[in-house]
């Protein structure tokens, strides 16, 4: 376990626990079953007191834990029959973009998301889940696949935002995000989207413009990074803490802003340490997400979506 800054108390116990087993295991005749039972059970208090009053840049630091579960392991621990699809038809394939057809809950679905790879390597080839033109034509035409066969869309975000490199911006960037919100917008099949990690910026709206929008408990949601804000608005990268409050970012502040419809909660800790538990949480969301969908005609999950995204900002504007 990568344990995060605020959670080196909680380290310092877990590590006792931890050489005092060691300890037993080479030396046969020792028994420290009590002290390290106790040990357990002053970290587990010590785990559930942290995380119940994490501050906003807390939870960014949750949000980016290298350990949490990312979209591969959600498509593989969520759908079968799963059938990657790849390219835009134009230019490349973005690997930071995964999508394709599958099955969830033996209904044939259409899944896309970020991935931002899980070891130096992955990373690199996924380009830490920041997404290139490619990335968003390549949704677009999913999307497109999926409206023309009526199959429901599910979107899983994870992305720090989208890729401003030199050669992204060459091949129209702003465009392909633009175009890639405004297809969100035009299908007429059901479209869940859920939070897993980072919803940065442009790069995450241009695949949670959706009927329903859930986040994870201690995920992210803003328009840019608490550090890109602070950089801006005090010259001061350091500010990140303050800039993050100022954001409103957390699950909680976007679904009293009427932004997202649901939280999911996540084990204790945080979904990476139990991811199995934090990607059944996410099934059960996503069952009833598109549930509250069935049944609706094309026209209405269009008229509903858009009249969603036309109505942010009223609810809970004096919160």
């Amino acid at each position: 376990m990568q344990y995060l800054d605020f959670e080196k108390p909680l380290a310092d116990i877990e590590g006792k626990a931890e050489e005092l087993r060691a300890m037993a295991r080479t030396n046969p005749g020792m028994d420290v079953t009590k002290e390290a039972e106790a040990l357990d059970r002053k970290a587990d208090q010590a785990l559930r007191d942290l995380y119940k009053t994490l501050t906003p840049w807390q939870k960014c630091q949750v949000a980016r834990h290298p350990e949490r579960p990312h979209c591969l392991d959600y498509v593989e621990g969520l759908f079968t029959e799963f059938t990657a699809l790849a390219g835009d038809r134009a230019f490349a394939d973005d690997h930071a973009v995964i999508g394709g057809l599958a099955r969830f809950n033996d209904r044939p679905v259409m899944v896309i998301g970020h991935e931002k790879g899980n070891d130096t390597k992955s990373r690199i080839q996924r380009n830490f889940g920041m997404a290139r033109p490619e990335g968003y034509r390549k949704a677009i035409r999913l999307m497109d696949l999926a409206d023309r066969f009526r199959l429901p869309v599910i979107t899983l975000i994870d992305t720090a935002g989208a890729y401003p490199g030199k050669g992204a911006e060459e091949r129209g960037q702003a465009e392909a995000i633009a175009r890639s919100t405004e297809k969100c917008l035009t299908i007429g099949v059901p479209l869940v989207s859920v939070v897993i990690g980072e919803g940065g910026s442009g790069g995450a709206v241009a695949f949670a413009t959706a009927n329903r929008v859930a986040m994870l408990e201690h995920s992210i949601y803003s328009v840019i990074s608490p550090e890109g804000c602070a950089s801006i608005l005090w010259k001061d990268a350091e500010k990140m803490r303050e800039a993050a409050e100022a954001l409103r970012l957390t699950a909680q502040d976007l679904q009293k802003l009427g932004i997202i419809d649901r939280i999911v909660k996540e084990p204790v800790g945080g979904a990476q340490r139990a991811p199995k538990e934090a990607i059944e949480a996410v099934g059960k969301a996503i069952e009833a997400m598109l549930g509250e969908l069935s049944g609706k005609k094309p026209e209405t999950l269009v008229r509903e979506r858009r009249q969603k995204f036309l109505d942010m900002g009223s609810k809970g504007l004096a919160a």
